[in-house]
């Protein structure tokens, strides 16, 4: 089976390097030339390699976010995740809104960055948990915002990795037990667990219990 390609696109020797080694370590990938240099670099090595992920940190090249929006389009089966430092609401809010599958910080931990590669291999779309919080601690995101019509239509599936957190958290687990019981980072779970209440419109834990009794994720001895 063929691997999938990434492609890094970050003019920080230290994060390039470092996205390089990470991807590096994993089967099933492989890392095409990098790019380090501007929007042209970037956009003849799409270009060239039709890569199926690119890794990129937009700001760091000197693109705008409008000019990135329009990288996106050049090969419509690359998908694109974007990493950033934190950036004001609008700003995010403008990423969000680009044609991407996954929107990273820089901050961001191992476990996280391969959650939001393999989403994205898949068709998903992937936030980062602090990202969600910001936006959402004072309702920064709204109906207006096309990530959030995404998570809110009703023919929304939720993923695998998904149902298993929402089993886990409605048979009472902790953040920390989750992360234990799947083999993954406390980060990483509640990164999970902020994207299910968005999908799902809930506002808190019962909300997710209520979801897995519906559908039947649960043995319980009554139905709603």
């Amino acid at each position: 089976m063929k691997p999938s390609s990434i492609l890094i696109a970050d003019k920080n020797f230290l994060s390039r390097i470092g996205l390089e080694l990470l991807v590096g370590e994993l089967k099933g990938f492989e890392v095409v030339p990098s790019v380090c240099g501007d929007k042209k670099a970037l956009t003849n090595q799409i270009s060239l390699s039709k890569p199926d992920v690119v890794l990129i940190d937009f700001s760091s090249l000197g693109i705008s976010i409008a000019e990135f929006n329009q990288i996106t389009s050049i090969n419509k089966k690359t998908k694109f995740i974007a990493f950033s430092t934190i950036m004001n609401k609008n700003e995010m809010n403008a990423v969000l809104n680009c044609r991407i599958n996954g929107y990273l910080l820089k901050e961001c931990e191992k476990a996280e960055i391969l959650e939001a590669i393999n989403a994205a291999l898949n068709g998903e779309k992937y936030v980062c948990g602090k990202i969600v919080s910001i936006l959402t601690s004072e309702k920064e995101i709204n109906a207006n915002n096309s990530y959030i019509k995404m998570l809110k239509c009703d023919g929304l599936t939720v993923t695998e990795r998904e149902i298993e957190i929402i089993v886990e958290i409605s048979l009472g687990l902790s953040n920390k037990q989750i992360a234990d019981k799947l083999h993954l980072s406390t980060h990483t779970v509640n990164t999970h667990r902020k994207n299910i209440m968005l999908k799902l419109n809930a506002n808190n834990t019962a909300g997710i219990v209520m979801f897995a009794v519906k559908n039947q994720l649960l043995e319980t001895n009554f139905s709603l």
